[in-house]
């Protein structure tokens, strides 16, 4: 049978007593041996390796543990204690006699590791046939290729042999195989889950990424496995604010509305399919609230050339400077060598360049939550693969390779299927640290798509064992904070368009020191504008609760040149609030200096 694997389901048949994880392991190591011709995996846990994890559950109780009798996969260049490691290269083999990090926090969070999954040799690939283990074949389609490099780890999520797996993404490892293998893949935020224990291939960028069947799942993972890591030097200790709670509670999803960048110009390889699942990816976030801002996608694009065109490729020279190049698959061995060449000069113009290129690439995500992307143009098949390796594995990387160079977080979500079976999906990106929030906004998307988990055929509509399936927690009407400068402020003219909506004050505040206020001609309010020039200052403003229904009517009110967008308090967050079009400044009168709306009335009348 085929089992719901999603953590809340497995935890729930687990608590009535359905199945046990013994049971339930034994079974699932017996369907990935039966299934063994996708190539998912290199080593499957023999039933002697899986005893010590399965013997310590039986003295625990599914309450007690987080993951309880969760089973799990770890992609080949990450650490299991008393595993061979191989990276998909026999002769780089050693045997740890530690686990990494973050697969000890799965361990004693109850989760049994079932093996090590197959990849493209030494994590270099995006289309999962690169590796004398067995190319990677797509969960729904074996003709085409599974996508990479944590091939394996997708392959044996979506055929239900596991809950989750881990993979490592560098260029998109763990994104490319989860849009193509109907799965959630995030990349979380660079050093938020620990990389010690993992063989590097790019070690400034690299990024263990979770594949899930949910965001719900996804989000669980990460919070558990997101442990600041004092033996990482790149390590980062997870905010407060991007912790699964705020998955949980809804976060800033389904508030109305929210705004998200598309890309003026996108290319799909002349997959009609893939552009209109893409639009109507789009056409669903429009209707759960999200407004569409234009994005300028130049910037993106020249800085994920970088990765492979720019020095970066040597730090997959380091990597493996100790295997023998005939040690290497011909295709790997031409990539990672290539980077002989490199010079110390390049490597430093190019870091100049890809720091300029991330201003411009900040500046275009500055008032916008998120942005959409297609997570790749077209799936391949493995004979396309095997005709042109090095264009076709491009072509996979185009919307990828930009994302840990910038520093951003991404979550792939599937979005349907094409006719060759095979899904595709899209990606969600924002800034570092918004791992929640997009796991949010990706949840909302993935469920309005209604798709089957994995490669399972089931549903996650479908009831079993009379137990209930995971929904989003029902959110009530949210509250959405407004920042007010001028009329609308407490006693002024237009503050009761804000208090008969049920409006209430939140706080004073400031904003922070990169604002100017402008009285407008024969206008009882004022306008602000962001101003980056160094001549701006704090302005005087107030927080304000409105209810999100009553959002939509009160911005039909605003006059032109006012508009609602992103406003930089003094905490350094980012609230909707007022401001003003430059454009609508002719005939106003600066008014900064005052520091706020109401000093100026205050002297205007003395």
């Amino acid at each position: 049978m085929a089992w719901n694997l999603t953590l809340d389901h497995l935890k729930a048949c687990y608590e009535k007593g359905i199945v046990t994880p013994r049971e339930l392991i034994t079974e699932l190591l017996e369907q990935s041996q039966q299934q063994s011709d996708f190539n998912a995996w290199i080593t499957l846990l023999s039933p002697e390796q899986l005893e010590p994890y399965l013997s310590k559950l039986e003295s625990a109780r599914p309450q007690d543990l987080p993951l309880y009798g969760i089973p799990f996969a770890i992609k080949d260049n990450i650490d299991l204690a008393n595993v061979p490691t191989t990276a998909a290269c026999p002769d780089f083999t050693y045997t740890p006699k530690e686990s990494a990090f973050v697969v000890k926090i799965l361990i004693r969070a109850g989760a049994i590791p079932l093996g090590k999954t197959n990849l493209d040799q030494f994590a270099t690939g995006l289309v999962g046939v690169r590796s004398p283990y067995g190319e990677g074949k797509n969960a729904f389609n074996q003709d085409y290729i599974s996508g990479g490099s944590s091939a394996g780890s997708a392959i044996s999520t979506a055929l239900g042999q596991v809950s989750f797996a881990l993979g490592t993404d560098t260029a998109g490892s763990g994104r490319v195989p989860a849009a193509i293998n109907n799965l959630i893949g995030h990349k979380p935020t660079r050093g938020l889950l620990s990389t010690t224990g993992v063989v590097p291939a790019c070690k400034s960028l690299d990024c263990v990424s979770i594949l899930a069947l949910n965001c719900h799942d996804a989000a669980t993972i990460l919070d558990i496995t997101a442990v600041f890591d004092s033996h990482d030097i790149y390590s980062r200790t997870n905010p407060h604010f991007n912790r699964l709670r705020y998955f949980q509670e809804g976060g800033s999803t389904n508030v109305s509305p929210f705004y998200f960048g598309v890309p003026e110009e996108l290319y799909f390889q002349n997959n009609q399919q893939a552009q209109a699942l893409f639009k109507q990816s789009v056409e669903k976030l429009e209707n759960q609230g999200g407004i569409v801002i234009n994005l300028d996608f130049d910037p993106f694009i020249e800085a994920a050339k970088l990765l492979y065109e720019g020095p970066w490729v040597a730090e997959r020279l380091i990597s493996t400077q100790e295997v023998k190049p005939e040690s290497m698959l011909k295709v790997i061995r031409s990539i990672i060598c290539s980077a002989d060449s490199i010079t110390a000069t390049e490597t430093f113009k190019e870091q100049y360049r890809l720091k300029e290129l991330k201003r411009n690439c900040d500046k275009a995500m500055e008032n916008i939550d998120f942005a959409i992307i297609p997570t790749l143009p077209t799936p391949y098949t493995r004979t396309q693969i095997a005709e042109q390796p090095i264009k076709l594995n491009s072509i996979l990387g185009t919307y990828t390779n930009f994302m840990n160079l910038l520093d951003y977080s991404a979550t792939a979500v599937p979005v349907g299927f094409l006719d060759s079976g095979v899904s595709w999906g899209v990606t969600l990106f924002s800034q570092k640290y918004r791992d929640m929030a997009l796991l949010n906004y990706a949840n909302s998307l993935h469920r309005s798509c209604n798709l089957p988990q994995g490669a399972t055929g089931i549903f996650p509509e479908e009831k079993a064992f009379g137990i209930e399936p995971y929904y989003q927690l029902k959110i009530p009407d949210r509250q959405i904070k407004l920042v007010v400068c001028g009329a609308h402020l407490q006693g002024q003219p237009l503050n009761w368009q804000l208090t008969e909506r049920g409006a209430t004050l939140v706080k004073i505040t400031e904003t922070s020191e990169r604002y100017r206020l402008y009285a407008l001609p024969g206008r009882d309010s004022p306008a602000m504008i962001r101003d980056e020039s160094g001549r701006g200052q704090t302005i005087q403003v107030e927080i304000w609760q409105l209810p999100s229904k009553f959002f939509g009517s009160f911005v039909a009110a605003i006059p032109a040149p006012l508009c609602i967008g992103k406003i930089e308090l003094i905490t350094g967050e980012w609230e909707m609030g007022f401001i003003c079009e430059s454009s609508g400044l002719q005939g106003a009168s600066d008014i900064t200096c005052f520091g706020s709306w109401l000093d100026w009335l205050k002297a205007k009348k003395s």
